[in-house]
């Protein structure tokens, strides 16, 4: 990995916890869709090297697979 994608994924963790604090008042499903698409986003850069098309595709589908993952039973 070289040193300038180590650091972006370093800063983008980052963001990441601190964007979870602002989590507290939502429901489950809205904290793990966030959290699905914060780790999209970086799984879809890191596997694209960093291409745009390839962050907003991962966050979309990592937030829609967060979203599904806790749906309340009905």
């Amino acid at each position: 990995m070289k040193t300038s994608q180590y650091s972006c994924l370093r800063v983008s963790a980052l963001v990441m916890l601190l964007g979870l604090g602002a989590c507290s008042g939502m429901s489950t499903q809205d904290r793990n869709t966030v959290i699905g698409a914060g780790a999209g986003a970086v799984g879809g850069s890191i596997l694209t090297g960093g291409s745009t098309g390839g962050t907003i595709g991962g966050a979309a589908v990592g937030g829609v697979i967060g979203h599904e993952i806790s749906k309340p039973n009905k």
